[in-house]
C-alpha cells in the first residue's frame, strides 16, 4: 500500500464534497422533494457567468499569520531523520512532533493536504457552553459562546467546516474517528456523509462503561458514539482481537510447548491437525467497547471531567495507523491521543485553543518520554507553537531579520527580498519598515529619515509603512514634517505609524469577520511570585497566590510545579492541574519531600489570556 500520495513543493490539494446521486436519488412518485445535498455552511455562490463554491469561507473565511515557536522539547534526538515516504516534509518542517496553541480551523488550513494518516478528535459535545469550558481561558470561552449561538445548525456548520479541513488532510489511506455522545452524533453523521461519502462510513462504535447513576425516569445514558471514515476505499486496518471468554478457554484441551507457550489441536474433516495458540487467538474486536471510565483517584486522571482511558485511544490508534505514522488530535485537551500515540512510537500534531490544555499536553509527554518510552527507542523533540496569540517576551529575543518577517507576515504583508537595508517589506505596493524586536525600545527620528529616502530613492513612492512596538515623540515629529510638504515640495513623504498591538494593525484580520477582532493579539507573561513556607520536617507550603497576570483584565487560571527540577520542566504527578471545590485553581499547595538536602523546584503559571511564564528556584530542604 503506497502511503506517499502528495508531491512535495506542491500547493495544498483541494477536496471536494462527493457526488451521490444514488444516495440521494429520490423515487419518481414522491415528486419534487428538496434534498439537501450540501453539508450545513458549504454555499454556492452563483452570479451571471460564474458558479463559485465557497467552501466554507463565506462563515470562515481564510486567513493567514505565522506561528511563533514559543519552546522546544528536545529528549536528545534532534538530528532524528523524517521518513520521507511516509512523512510530509512541509508538515514536520523542523524534524519535531508540533504542538499548537489556536484556533484549529485556521492552523489545519496552513497545514499541507495528504499527510496524516489518521485523525481523531473529541470535540466540545453540544450539550451546554458551561459542560465544554474546562479550563476558563478566555479564548475557549469565547469561542464555545459563538458556537452555541446558533444552535444546532451552528454547530454543525462550525464543526463541519473543521472536518473539511481534516479530509483535506487526511492521506487517501486515512481515517478519521469523531468522538460524540447523544446530543448530536445522529446530526453529525448525516454532515459526516456529505463530507466523506455515505460509502467512506466504516463504523459507528459503541463505547459503553459504568458509572455513578442519578436519578431519573429514562434509562441511565452510559456510552458515547464513535464515528469512523475514511478518505477512500483503500485504507489502513490493522483487525484487532480480545481474549476468549473463560468459558470458551476451558472447552478445550490445552498443552505447553518447549517454550512455555499454550496451545491446543485444532481438528476438523479434511485438515490436517494444527496447533493453535493462546496468544496468538482471540475474538475480533466488535463496534462495541466496554471500557471503564478512569475513576476518580486513577492513576492517569489529571483532573477534569472530559479526560479519555488512554486504552480507547489505544485501540483507534492500533486499528488505523502503523509505527511511524502520522497520529492527528486537533481537541487535544489534555493530551491523551498524542500521548498513547508517543507511546505507540507515531509521529503526531496536535492543537487545542486552550493555553493550559497545550501546558498540560506538553507536560504529560515529557513525563512519558523521560519516565518510560525515552528509555525504549529515539523519540522526536517536539514544539510548542503559538497561532494569533503571541508572547512578547520570545518575539524580543528573535533576531532582527526573523522579527521583521514575522511582524511582516502578521501584517498580512510579504517579505521583500531586494536587499534593501531599510525597505523591509511590502503591503499593496507600500513599502514597509520594522522596528526592533526590543518591546521596551521606540522607533527614533533617525530611522524615520532614511525610511523617508529609501521609499524616495529606491521605490519613487511618496507613501510609507512603519511597524513597531513604540515610536518616540522625536520620530512622530519627523514624520509630521514630512507630510506637511505635501502641497509645497515633490519630496514629501505621508507615513504611517502603526503600533504593533494596535487595532490598526490587526484590522486586516478583524474586518473579515465579527469574531476575528482577538485572534491576533499579544500576550505578556505572568509574573510568579513564591512564597514559601516551613510546615514540618520535610514538608513545605509552596504559595502563588501573589502573583499577577500582566494582561489586561488577566488573572491566573492554573498552576504547575515540579519539585524535582532537572533542566526541563516535568511537573510532579498531581501537580499538573489542580482544582478545588469550586473549581478554582489551587494556589498554595503543600508538599513532603523524601528527604533532606538541597533541591531545585520549578512554577509553571498560566493566565486566561494566553499568557505563560516558569519561575526557578533552589530550596534547602530540613
Amino acid at each position: 500500500m503506497d502511503s506517499k500520495v502528495y508531491d512535495y513543493g506542491f500547493q495544498p490539494v483541494e477536496v471536494e464534497i462527493p457526488k451521490q446521486e444514488e444516495f440521494y436519488k429520490l423515487p419518481r412518485r414522491f415528486g419534487s422533494v428538496p434534498v439537501d445535498e450540501a453539508p450545513l455552511g458549504w454555499e454556492t455562490v452563483v452570479k451571471p457567468a460564474e458558479v463559485k463554491i465557497t467552501k466554507f469561507e463565506n462563515v470562515y473565511p481564510r486567513i493567514s499569520l505565522p506561528f511563533q515557536e514559543v519552546d522546544r522539547v528536545s529528549f536528545g534526538y534532534s538530528d532524528l531523520p523524517l521518513d520521507t515516504e511516509k512523512h510530509h516534509p512541509d508538515l514536520f518542517p523542523k524534524g519535531a512532533n508540533r504542538l499548537f496553541f489556536g484556533d484549529n480551523l485556521h492552523v489545519m488550513r496552513q497545514l499541507p493536504s495528504n499527510s496524516i494518516d489518521l485523525i481523531y478528535i473529541d470535540p466540545p459535545f453540544f450539550s451546554g457552553r458551561n459542560y465544554n469550558i474546562l479550563f476558563g481561558d478566555k479564548n475557549e470561552v469565547r469561542s464555545f459562546t459563538d458556537i452555541w449561538e446558533g444552535g444546532m445548525p451552528g454547530y454543525l456548520i462550525w464543526l463541519n467546516a473543521r472536518l473539511y479541513e481534516m479530509k483535506r488532510l487526511l492521506k487517501l489511506t486515512g481515517s478519521i474517528y469523531v468522538h460524540l455522545d447523544w446530543h448530536a452524533s445522529h446530526y453529525i453523521k448525516v454532515e459526516m456523509d456529505k463530507i466523506f461519502g455515505s460509502d467512506n462510513f466504516r463504523n459507528e462504535i459503541v463505547w459503553c462503561y459504568k458509572r455513578y447513576t442519578g436519578t431519573t425516569n429514562d434509562f441511565q445514558k452510559m456510552h458515547n458514539i464513535i464515528l469512523r471514515y475514511t478518505k477512500t476505499n483503500d485504507y489502513i486496518f490493522n483487525q484487532l482481537k480480545e481474549s476468549y471468554q473463560e468459558t470458551t478457554l476451558k472447552y478445550h484441551k490445552w498443552e505447553v510447548d518447549e517454550e512455555g507457550r499454550r496451545f491446543y489441536w485444532k481438528r476438523g474433516r479434511n485438515i490436517e491437525p494444527y496447533k493453535v495458540y493462546m496468544d496468538e487467538e482471540g475474538v475480533k474486536l466488535s463496534d462495541v467497547w466496554e471500557i471503564p471510565q478512569i475513576g476518580p483517584i486513577g492513576k492517569e486522571r489529571i483532573g477534569y471531567p472530559t479526560q479519555k482511558p488512554e486504552i480507547l485511544l489505544e485501540r483507534i490508534i492500533k486499528a488505523s495507523s502503523n509505527e511511524g505514522d502520522v497520529v492527528a488530535d486537533f481537541f487535544c485537551g489534555g493530551g491523551t491521543t498524542l500521548v498513547v500515540a508517543q507511546r505507540l512510537n507515531r509521529r503526531w500534531i496536535g492543537s487545542d485553543q486552550s493555553r493550559i490544555a497545550v501546558a498540560i499536553t506538553a507536560d504529560r509527554i515529557t513525563r512519558l518520554v523521560e519516565e518510560k518510552i525515552g528509555k525504549l527507542f529515539p523519540v522526536p523533540d517536539f514544539i510548542i507553537e503559538h497561532w494569533g496569540i503571541y508572547e512578547v517576551p520570545g518575539l524580543g529575543s528573535l533576531k532582527p531579520e526573523q522579527f521583521r518577517e514575522f511582524v511582516i507576515k502578521a501584517y498580512n504583508g510579504r517579505v521583500d527580498n531586494t536587499g534593501s537595508k531599510y525597505i523591509h517589506g511590502i503591503k499593496g505596493g507600500v513599502p514597509i519598515y520594522v522596528g526592533s524586536p526590543d518591546y521596551k525600545s521606540k522607533l527614533d527620528k533617525d530611522e524615520v529619515v532614511e525610511f523617508a529616502k529609501a521609499i524616495l530613492t529606491e521605490r519613487k513612492r511618496n507613501h510609507g509603512i512603519m511597524l513597531a512596538w513604540n515610536f518616540s515623540r522625536l520620530a512622530k515629529q519627523a514624520a509630521e514634517k514630512l507630510a506637511a510638504r505635501e502641497n509645497v515640495r515633490l519630496d514629501f513623504v505621508r507615513l504611517e505609524m502603526v503600533n504593533i498591538e494596535s487595532p490598526e494593525f490587526r484590522r486586516h484580520v478583524a474586518e473579515k469577520h465579527p469574531d476575528y477582532d482577538n485572534l491576533l493579539t499579544f500576550v505578556q507573561p505572568p509574573e510568579i511570585r513564591v512564597g514559601i513556607k516551613r510546615l514540618a520536617p520535610l514538608t513545605y507550603q509552596f504559595d502563588v497566590a501573589e502573583s499577577l497576570s500582566l494582561n489586561p483584565e488577566g488573572k491566573i487560571i492554573n498552576v504547575q510545579w515540579d519539585f524535582d527540577y532537572r533542566s526541563r520542566f516535568s511537573s510532579t504527578p498531581g501537580f499538573s492541574f489542580i482544582r478545588g471545590k469550586n473549581k478554582e485553581p489551587v494556589l498554595a499547595v503543600p508538599f513532603k519531600f523524601e528527604k533532606a538536602g538541597k533541591k531545585k523546584i520549578a512554577c509553571r503559571v498560566q493566565d486566561d489570556q494566553g499568557g505563560e511564564s516558569t519561575w526557578i528556584g533552589e530550596l534547602e530542604v530540613r
